[in-house]
């Protein structure tokens, strides 16, 4: 993979910040694979077991299909700069995904890097976890002690994929960098044809890898927050600790009431939606 065009200056890191590297794998396990950590963007409002089963099919379609080795996985909520419907506080979402990935196995984690500041496009955050994994901790190394770079992915639902073969909704340059550069492994949805976008994005073929769902989940954090505003029960569609903090906290009592916080930027009103939900759009 060739140097990065987009690192042509410095990250900002959020105040206070450190990158969470307590779950990532240091050491490479088979020496002929090739070490990857997977990261998934989105609202995560609020986080659902789909956004987690996504991880959990990724791993075994790396493993039977792949010459992969996952050496981590990352929950990376966008900002509250990003404003939507029902996009709650950027503290509110990374606390439960923070709930969710701990009671989750033990190699997924949460980076609230772009959640705490300014929106950030896609191809940065990739950026971003490039520099921090392989710049300042040094990738990785295998048991005889030698040093590998660690390859970033995207890992998105079918949906987002439909959304970057539409014309004029990606950047072509973002689209380089994010499928060229790094590469992603799609996760079929429900009702999501991945063949006509994949189509429209022969170029970076090689780079996307598709993923079927062998039991059928539709469930979206939009579909929640419905259940919640009309009094139903959401359990056993999320991780039951973060069903106790909605509860505990009132959240998604109302639609209309986003719940930012008091540095959102009401003007900067784009779509996005959680990656395993509804389509996530950037236009940049």
């Amino acid at each position: 993979m060739s140097a990065s065009p987009h690192l042509t200056e410095s990250f900002t890191n959020p105040e206070g910040y450190t990158f969470p590297h307590g779950r990532l794998s240091t050491v490479l396990q088979n020496p002929n694979k090739t070490p990857i950590v997977l990261v998934a963007c989105g609202s995560f409002s609020p986080v659902t077991y789909l956004h987690l089963r996504m991880f959990e099919m990724a791993k075994d379609y790396v493993r039977q299909n792949t010459d992969f080795e996952i050496l981590g996985g990352y929950l990376s909520p966008v900002s509250d700069m990003y404003k939507k419907p029902g996009l709650l506080s950027a503290r509110h979402r990374v606390n439960m995904c923070t709930l969710a990935a701990e009671d989750s196995d033990t190699w997924l984690m949460v980076d609230p890097w772009e959640a705490f500041q300014s929106y950030q496009r896609t191809a940065i955050v990739l950026d971003h976890f490039d520099h921090e994994i392989n710049t300042v901790l040094g990738g990785v190394q295998t048991a005889s002690g030698e040093k590998r770079k660690v390859r970033i992915m995207l890992l998105a639902g079918s949906d987002l994929i439909g959304t970057m073969s539409e014309p004029g909704v990606w950047s072509y340059s973002d689209l380089e960098h994010i499928l060229g550069r790094y590469g992603c492994l799609i996760v079929e949805r429900a009702g999501t044809g991945m063949d006509q976008a994949t189509d429209n994005l022969a170029r970076w073929r090689s780079n996307i890898y598709l993923i079927s769902q062998l039991i059928q989940n539709d469930v979206s954090s939009t579909k929640v927050r419905l259940f919640l505003r009309r009094g139903l029960s959401v359990r056993y569609l999320l991780p039951n600790s973060v069903v106790d903090y909605i509860e505990q906290n009132g959240l998604y009592q109302d639609e209309t009431t986003s719940n930012l916080s008091a540095n959102s930027n009401p003007d900067k009103g784009k779509e996005r939606e959680p990656v395993a939900g509804a389509s996530k759009k950037e236009v940049h």
